[in-house]
């Protein structure tokens, strides 16, 4: 039998539970010694999504008639380790960590500490916006807007990117900006700006944001009753300015090697730019001039610019 990677990793992964479950058939002593050594035995993944999962579940509890002393002496030794793993490898402990150290306040602090920590260099945007969602489920609203914002530095959609899988992240994290109030979407739209260069995707960030106003629905409930933010004006007015452009860009790169069969969904999308044009108060002679520079840059194109007379004039 020809044993690949994955068979190997798996055999290991079941002889961990399997040592993990002898060690809790002894009692609470072997349990105790087995994570206080972990690192001589285990990877930092197997130990916190094994071995200290399975020693702070209902079943191992009720299997070892733990007291509270017991059940509390255990569940430290399991944070420990968690904390450990987390800090040895924060790529794939961190949430771990967080979620076995979510009844200790101390603990928990000092897991979202190493997060922060490894946010600059040791992690990616899906594991922090991961934890970001983590965290506004658990009711910390600001920690993931936090962990959020430090993702955004770590992204990069350019213009042709329109199905990234990270575009629901992007939304969510606008979206939470924008309940939280508008210094947080303040501060949340120029890291769009740099890392987004889609320009459906700012397109629909934009028209999410001028929808209702920022904050409305606040930290603990409280309603704040400002206005909707002007498009004239800061932040909002940078995220214009960047839709636009985008649409400018996307466009001259897919008029660059276009073809016949995609000439009417290149049209659609000229359509859509429009609507995003017109947002600004000039957006009307903006766009006139943008399909004027169009025809004539692309007057080769005679099929497809006639198209584009038919439909913008």
């Amino acid at each position: 039998m020809r044993m690949t990677l994955s068979t190997l990793n798996w055999r290991r992964r079941e002889m961990v539970r399997w040592l993990v479950t002898c060690a809790t058939e002894v009692g609470v002593y072997a349990l105790d010694s087995v994570m206080q050594s972990w690192f001589t035995l285990f990877t930092p993944t197997e130990a916190t999504s094994i071995v200290a999962t399975t020693v702070m579940s209902n079943s191992t509890i009720v299997r070892l008639h733990l007291d509270c002393h017991q059940q509390e002496k255990l569940a430290s030794s399991a944070r420990t380790l968690a904390l450990q793993c987390a800090m040895k490898d924060p790529q794939n402990c961190a949430l771990s960590a967080l979620t076995l150290c979510e009844k200790d306040h101390i603990a928990f602090e000092t897991a979202y500490q190493i997060v922060l920590d490894a946010a600059a260099t040791g992690m990616s945007y899906t594991q922090l916006f991961t934890i970001a969602r983590y965290m506004e489920h658990r009711g910390y609203p600001m920690r993931a807007y936090k962990l959020a914002t430090l993702a955004m530095t770590h992204l990069n959609l350019s213009y042709n990117q329109d199905t990234h899988p990270a575009i629901n992240d992007v939304l969510w994290a606008c979206a939470l900006s924008h309940s939280l109030g508008k210094n947080e979407l303040a501060a949340v739209i120029p890291l769009v700006v740099k890392s987004v260069k889609c320009a459906t995707v700012l397109s629909d960030i934009l028209r999410r944001c001028t929808l209702t106003t920022p904050g409305m629905v606040g930290l603990h409930g409280r309603r704040n009753s400002g206005k909707l933010m002007s498009l004239d004006k800061a932040p909002l007015r940078q995220l214009l300015d960047a839709t636009i452009g985008a649409y400018i860009n996307t466009t001259h790169s897919r008029l660059t090697h276009i073809s016949p069969r995609h000439y009417s969904e290149f049209i659609e999308f000229l359509s859509k730019a429009r609507e995003t044009f017109l947002m600004a108060h000039d957006g009307h002679i903006q766009f006139t001039q943008f399909i004027d520079n169009l025809k004539q840059i692309y007057k080769g194109k005679k099929k497809l610019m006639m198209l584009v007379r038919e439909r913008f004039g």
